[in-house]
């Protein structure tokens, strides 16, 4: 339940949240998403940990931070597999403490954020201050603190998400001892409040740590924010490529334990020229996938805990008394209140927590603070939902802008230019008349009337490319230019044009490309598209 009520854009809207008063319900004014959440979690939310104690169990209670810091990208991986050169490359700056090397440089959790001046904030000062989401950090010791900063800098990625840069993860019972905190337990506190985990992989080291073993499953129950990505792979050949993106494949299937496959973006994320560039444009659409996968966070802020509705708190209020027999417990709560298995702690970890604590201390149930909740879920949850949706269809499009993301927008570079259905956007010739002769002698055996052919006519020459209805339908639509319902010879070498551009794997545009509008017809294209708007 906790984790619908955090990470929200501040999104201005007005919402109604119904309490009672008098035995009626009255409306109250949010100002804003975040402000609403905020009053929900403490008036519903925050009564119920505290009476069963859920703060000493699992995470602490949520600050103003937690609602209205920007959304977190959390990066993970082994050393030397470019996560600071990742960082580096969205950004395309430095960031200060940046340090990049084959050896193991990063040796801190840096949070990589906005601000107005360039600077470092140590991990001590860090975890005092109210306006950053860090402050519960302070219970891992100085050990760690002193492993941790912040990086503030004024780019213009940052000001929509903030990213996370972590210790290369090494392997050997030695290297963990060293570290002086619990790794994997600072990396699961970073997993519960970030929007996005990225673990990376190097292509040419792909072997598994104990020590990153560990810490993949300690971020079990996470899988829905995580994404691979397989650096570094134009270091290597087209068949060894497979090989290895086979093998991370099989070898992540053994650690992360889901029926879905993780999603893996293959790649070389840095500003360097390809050393093998015979998988240039694989490369090129992998960048670009991953890209609007970032840039849907801030748009999406508001909402990522809706998809991670976990009941906990009811759960733990159901659980608190029972150590023993607490698997049979937990199927019989599942049971009883319809809670999902991937909703409860761990059993251990729970029976081990629960052996060292004084029972004297926990309160009877209270069936009015869960009702609460529940009302809670049922109404003032999704009712703010909604009107999240109806104003984000208000406003612009909110998308991560600045360094990389504006590198391939637009111009010649950008993804998928001058190719498909954009081949000859910039050429003054008609693209479809260098192909045009040989659709010439095809047509004219169609034995056209008047100059042109008619549906049936062109349907029996269109099937010949095994392509389905479906897509035939609106290569026809966007062929019968006049929308006279025959095709002259422009307009038939014009669907011969879109059905090779399909075949070649490309897809097909909404609307017909002003470029490919036959010469003949421009004009009246024109003018029809002017009346229209």
């Amino acid at each position: 339940a906790r984790k619908a009520v955090t990470s929200a854009s501040p999104v201005l809207i007005t919402m109604f949240s119904w309490s009672k008063r008098d035995g009626k319900k009255d409306p109250e004014l949010f100002q804003n998403v975040s402000d609403g959440l905020r009053q929900l979690y403490r008036s519903k939310l925050l009564p119920l940990e505290k009476a069963y104690c859920f703060h000493d169990f699992h995470s602490p209670a949520l600050e103003d931070a937690d609602f209205d810091n920007k959304p977190m990208v959390l990066l993970v991986g082994q050393y030397s597999t470019g996560k600071t050169t990742f960082i580096r490359h969205l950004m395309e700056q430095d960031f200060p403490g940046m340090r990049i090397g084959p050896e193991p440089t990063t040796d801190s959790f840096i949070a990589v954020m906005h601000g107005e001046r360039e600077g470092v904030i140590p991990g001590n000062a860090l975890v005092v201050d109210p306006k950053k989401p860090f402050r519960k950090l302070n219970a891992f010791g100085n050990a760690f603190l002193n492993r941790f900063m912040c990086a503030q800098l004024n780019n213009p990625v940052l000001e929509s998400i903030s990213i996370i840069d972590t210790p290369g993860i090494l392997s050997g019972e030695k290297q963990r001892i060293s570290r002086g905190y619990d790794f994997a337990a600072v990396l699961e506190w970073f997993a519960e409040r970030v929007d996005r985990i990225i673990l990376l992989f190097d292509a040419h080291k792909l072997d598994i740590s104990d020590e990153f073993s560990e810490v993949i499953k300690a971020l079990k129950n996470h899988e829905d924010k995580m994404r691979v990505v397989l650096n570094k792979a134009d270091q290597i050949s087209t068949q060894q490529l497979m090989r290895v993106y086979g093998a991370l494949m099989w070898s992540l299937g053994k650690i992360i334990n889901t029926p879905e496959v993780v999603r893996v973006y293959i790649g070389s994320f840095w500003a360097q020229p390809l050393q093998v560039p015979d998988n240039r444009k694989l490369f090129e659409a992998e960048e670009q996938d991953l890209f609007r996968d970032i840039q849907s966070l801030p748009r999406n802020a508001a909402l990522r805990k809706l998809n991670d509705l976990i009941n906990q708190n009811h759960v733990h209020a159901y659980i608190i008394k029972l150590i023993a027999n607490l698997p049979q417990i937990y199927t019989t709560i599942e049971k009883e209140h319809q809670i999902s298995p991937g909703d409860f702690p761990n059993v251990t970890k729970m029976q081990d927590i629960l052996a060292g604590q004084d029972f004297t201390k926990f309160a009877p149930l209270k069936p009015k603070l869960l009702e609460a909740v529940e009302d809670m879920m049922a109404n003032d949850i999704a009712r703010l939902m909604q009107l999240v949706r109806q104003e984000e269809a208000a406003i612009p499009v909110q998308s991560v802008k600045g360094g990389a993301f504006e590198g391939t927008m637009n111009g010649p570079f950008g993804h998928g230019y001058g190719e498909g259905a954009s081949e000859g956007i910039d050429e003054l010739e008609w693209v479809v008349a260098k192909d045009k002769p040989s659709y010439d002698e095809i047509f004219y055996t169609l034995s056209p009337i008047n100059g042109k052919v008619s549906g049936a006519a062109a349907k029996k020459e269109m099937v010949k490319s095994k392509l389905p209805n479906t897509v035939l339908g609106k290569v026809w639509k966007l062929a019968d230019v006049d929308k006279d319902g025959f095709l002259d010879d422009e307009e038939f070498a014009l669907a011969n044009h879109l059905i090779k551009v399909k075949l070649e794997g490309h897809e097909l545009p909404a609307e017909l490309p002003s470029h490919l509008v036959p010469p003949s017809k421009r004009g009246k294209v024109n003018i029809d598209r002017d009346a229209e708007d």
